[in-house]
C-alpha cells in the first residue's frame, strides 16, 4: 500500500510541518522556541476578550437564538456532522434552524451569499457550507451578523442559528457554546504557534457542551454522566452508506464491500485529519491499494486524479462535494452519520434556547 501526501509547500516545509505536529502533542524544542510568539498571542486574545466584554467592540446579538459549534484545536475535530446532525434534530422538534459558516477557501466579498438544496456550489461558499447546505438554508460571510442578516431576511422563519465554526467569533452573541475536540484533546496545551490551540484551554470550562470525537469507536456510556456545565459526551461516526458520486447510487456499507472491495481501491482525504478517514476504511476492513492525503480544503481539479489508475476512488463527502462536475463512474464517497453517547443530548439543547 502507498501512502502520498499533496501540498504545495516545499519540502522542508513539510518536514517542518510533521516535526511541529508532533510537538504540538508532546512538547520538544521546536514548540519551546516558539513560546515567546505563543504568549504574545495569548497576550493579544485577552486584550480583545477584554474590548468585547467591557463593550468598547461590538457585540452583534440576533433576534434568535444562536448555537456555535466550534473547537479550539487547529483542524479538523468532526464539527461538521454534528452540525449537521444538530440540524435534524432541531427540525424533527418543530424549529426552523438556519446555518452560517465564515467559508473557509473562498473569497465572499461585502456581501453574504447564500445557499439551500443539494446543488450549492463549493467554489462560491466553501465545502463544509457546500455539504451543510443539503440540510438547512445556509448564508457565508466572515462577519456572522452580516451572515445572520441576510439569511433572515432570504429566510425570516428561521427561528434558531446554528454557527459552523465561529467559537472564536467574539463579534457575535451565543446562546448555547459546543465545543468539538477528538483523541488528541488539547495536545501539549499551549497556543499557537508553539502549540495547536486557537484559545486557551480555559475555553473548556466555560462553554456549555463539550463532545470528544472517538472516532469509529463505541462512545462509552460514562461520558455522559456530567449533568454540570460544561456538559460532556462522546460522539462517533458511524458509516451507513457508499454513495456514487457520478450517478447517485446508494448502497449500504456492507453490500458494497461484498460488490467492491476485491478491487483495487484509491482513497483520499483533503479534510483536517485525513488519517482518521484512513483509519475508519480499516476499521471497515476495506483494503486500499494506495492512500492520499491532500491540504484541509484542498480545490480538487480533474487533474489531481489523472495518475490515479486503480478501479474504485473512495473518499469523504467533504471532497466529494468539490469534484462532483469532473467525476467518473470510479468515484465513491462514504455516508457518515454522528451518533452519541447520550440520547438526550439535543433535548439538552433545546432546553438552552428555551430559557
Amino acid at each position: 500500500m502507498k501512502t502520498h501526501s499533496y501540498t504545495s509547500k516545499s519540502q522542508l516545509n513539510n518536514t517542518l510541518s510533521t516535526r511541529l505536529q508532533a510537538q504540538w502533542q508532546s512538547g520538544g524544542a521546536l514548540s519551546t522556541a516558539l513560546v515567546p510568539l505563543a504568549a504574545l498571542n495569548g497576550a493579544l486574545q485577552k486584550l480583545r476578550k477584554r474590548l468585547y466584554q467591557t463593550g468598547y467592540l461590538r457585540v452583534y446579538q440576533a433576534p434568535c437564538p444562536v448555537i456555535v459549534v466550534g473547537n479550539i484545536y487547529v483542524g479538523g475535530t468532526g464539527k461538521t456532522p454534528v452540525v449537521a446532525a444538530l440540524t435534524e434534530a432541531l427540525k424533527s422538534k418543530g424549529r426552523v434552524p438556519g446555518i452560517i459558516s465564515r467559508g473557509y477557501g473562498v473569497s465572499i466579498g461585502k456581501e453574504a451569499r447564500l445557499a439551500a438544496g443539494p446543488h450549492a456550489k463549493a467554489e462560491l461558499i466553501g465545502d463544509e457550507p457546500a455539504l451543510l447546505a443539503q440540510y438547512a438554508p445556509i448564508a457565508v460571510h466572515p462577519k456572522r451578523a452580516l451572515a445572520i442578516e441576510a439569511l433572515l431576511a432570504h429566510y425570516p422563519q428561521t427561528d434558531v442559528i446554528i454557527a459552523d465554526d465561529g467559537l472564536q467569533h467574539l463579534a457575535l452573541h451565543r446562546d448555547v457554546e459546543i465545543l468539538l475536540q477528538d483523541e488528541r484533546g488539547i495536545g501539549n496545551g499551549r497556543l499557537l504557534p508553539a502549540g495547536p490551540l486557537r484559545e486557551s484551554a480555559d475555553k473548556l470550562a466555560e462553554v456549555d457542551f463539550i463532545i470528544t470525537n472517538r472516532n469509529h469507536k463505541l462512545a462509552p456510556s460514562a461520558s455522559s454522566s456530567s449533568t454540570t456545565k460544561p456538559y460532556q459526551l462522546a460522539m462517533h461516526l458511524s458509516p451507513t452508506d457508499m454513495i456514487n458520486l457520478q450517478s447517485g447510487e446508494s448502497i449500504a456499507v456492507a453490500a458494497w464491500q461484498a460488490q467492491f472491495q476485491h478491487r483495487p481501491i484509491a482513497a483520499l482525504a483533503g479534510i483536517g485529519n485525513p488519517q482518521r478517514f484512513f483509519n475508519s476504511l480499516k476499521e471497515l476492513q476495506i483494503p486500499m491499494q494506495k492512500q492520499l492525503a491532500f491540504p484541509d480544503h484542498h480545490a480538487f481539479s480533474a487533474a489531481d486524479f489523472s495518475g490515479i489508475q486503480e478501479e474504485i476512488i473512495l473518499m469523504t463527502e467533504k471532497d466529494a462535494i468539490k469534484c462532483r462536475d469532473f467525476a467518473d463512474a470510479r468515484f465513491w464517497f462514504l455516508k457518515v452519520r454522528a451518533e452519541f453517547s447520550d440520547s438526550k443530548f439535543f433535548d439538552r439543547v433545546e432546553q438552552l434556547i428555551q430559557n
